[in-house]
């Protein structure tokens, strides 16, 4: 191939001039330009490799196709069993852990679950329950989501969900309307039964039943159910958001537990999900104990809903409900291996459940520590990373007429309503369904307490320090790995 002159013809128009040129016509300047360009592609490699040195945009490289549907179906996909798990460790700058049970969920992440690389060393381990639902968040719409940025103008506007929504994601969406909506569909199926004479038979003897009925704090637990506590539909809620559950220290079985979850948010979803159902692994995580969630006692008094609760193994908040649980049944029939669950914090305390923050009703709250002291069960701090961003609700300093209000309800009824959005069930913006915000639920270390039959005041107080000091440990160690970018820091108020 020729060389080029040394000194070749200037193709800019200033140039030509400046040399006594005539102006180069545009069919020369296409065709030298088309000379050009074959004579580099000829010299070119056979593939281009770049580092983007340039801003020019590059298409994607397309990968190759995964052929998971032709070997599901021809058999060579490896099966794992559900039940299969594996243990996860996050860990801490003092060198304490967390371990999760995680199961191999091959038909959602397409590939078997590892175990996460450790991040810091050390000795203990906080071990955390089943992730269900793994691999939820790898689907086309939550990437997009996590890579669009918001414009001013359509942040005004109301995002309906697309029709191409995988149905695993429909049917979390479904699970969780049902058990944010299971009150008022239960009391609107028992008055639509009302209506019908043919039911008044059976109907008056149950409301007779329902209002002189002790199930709810005789502490027996017999209506609880096993088999309803591990449905499936249960991991469908728990991988809504996604939420998990994770203990810091084993717990023997030949003790009895209180466990004070923190915050109580709007509706407490971290507490169903983890104390409630088994799609997070408690019986794994805690082997040999039996927990109880515990709710209002007025809940206990709702036709067809009781019944519903007391099914999933619900029991009444009243002294008496809880003295009966810590005091009989268990493995010596006097409450060894029993837990009970308390939202410390109350109604008083979803009135400050803002995204972002993390205010606990705890300064005065020692009813629970009293109780322990006297049945001689141990507190165990539990921290609920997130629990506080699933909903919006009306903020009090821009709503001080509102806020008075619900703390009058409060104090007259012993619960309020607070005023709170997130979003709906076929939009992203409007309606009363959680945000999917992550939720890590962390178990702390139980504080051993020596029974007393009447508290002594001063060791109140030193019990209620220690575990006032164990929740700020755990906000401490693990705000980095489940709270990032929360700027708010911890704050006890009350």
């Amino acid at each position: 191939m020729a060389s080029p002159p040394l000194n070749a013809e200037p193709s800019q128009p200033q140039e030509r001039e400046e040399q006594h040129l005539p102006p180069k016509t545009y069919v020369d300047a296409a065709v030298e330009n088309l000379a050009g360009d074959s004579e580099k592609d000829n010299n070119a490699p056979s593939q281009y490799i770049g580092h983007g040195e340039d801003d020019a945009p590059r298409s994607p490289l397309r990968k190759p196709h995964k052929r998971n549907g032709s070997l599901r179906v021809n058999g060579l996909r490896n099966k794992t069993s559900a039940q299969s798990l594996l243990v996860e460790k996050f860990r801490d700058r003092d060198g304490k852990h967390l371990t999760s049970i995680n199961p191999h969920d091959s038909e959602d992440s397409g590939q078997q679950t590892q175990k996460s690389p450790s991040r810091r060393t050390g000795a203990g381990e906080l071990v955390s329950g089943r992730r269900a639902g793994a691999g939820w968040e790898k689907s086309g719409f939550v990437s997009s989501l996590l890579s669009h940025t918001p414009d001013p103008v359509d942040s005004v506007r109301i995002h309906w969900a697309p029709l191409n929504v995988p149905l695993k994601r429909r049917l979390q969406t479904l699970v969780v309307l049902w058990h944010t909506l299971c009150i008022a569909l239960f009391l609107t199926t028992f008055f639509f039964l009302c209506a019908i004479p043919i039911f008044w038979p059976l109907l008056f003897p149950y409301v007779l039943y329902l209002l002189f009925s002790t199930a709810g704090h005789s502490g027996t637990l017999s209506r609880r159910s096993p088999f309803l506590r591990s449905l499936p539909i249960w991991s469908l809620f728990a991988s809504y958001f996604p939420a998990r559950l994770h203990r810091s220290q084993v717990l023997p079985p030949t003790r009895k537990y209180i466990f004070g979850y923190h915050p109580h948010g709007i509706i407490s979803h971290g507490a169903f999900a983890a104390f409630v159902t088994e799609a997070l692994g408690f019986a794994q995580l805690f082997p040999g104990i039996t927990n109880t969630l515990l709710t209002l006692d007025s809940n206990f008094r709702i036709p067809l809903y009781r019944d519903y609760a007391l099914a999933l193994g619900l029991a009444s908040v009243s002294r008496e409900s809880c003295e009966n649980l810590l005091s009989k049944g268990g493995a010596n029939g006097e409450g060894m291996g029993r837990a009970i669950t308390i939202v410390v914090g109350g109604a008083r305390e979803s009135l400050d459940a803002q995204p972002g923050t993390l205010r606990l009703v705890l300064k005065r709250r020692k009813g629970f520590v009293k109780l322990g002291i006297r049945t001689g069960a141990d507190l165990v701090p539990v921290l609920a990373f997130g629990e506080n961003n699933l909903y919006d609700q009306v903020q009090p300093e821009t709503h001080p007429v509102i806020h008075k209000t619900q703390l009058v309800v409060k104090k007259a009824l012993g619960f309020t309503v607070p005023l709170f959005h997130a979003r709906g069930v076929f939009n992203y913006d409007v309606g009363m369904m959680p945000y999917r915000t992550p939720l890590n639920i962390v178990v702390g270390r139980p504080i051993k307490v020596a029974q007393q039959k009447v508290p002594d005041e001063a060791y109140v107080d030193e019990i209620h320090g220690l575990y006032v000091a164990e929740l700020e440990r755990l906000w401490r160690e693990w705000r980095g790995e489940f709270a990032k970018g929360m700027k708010a820091d911890l704050e006890f108020v009350e």
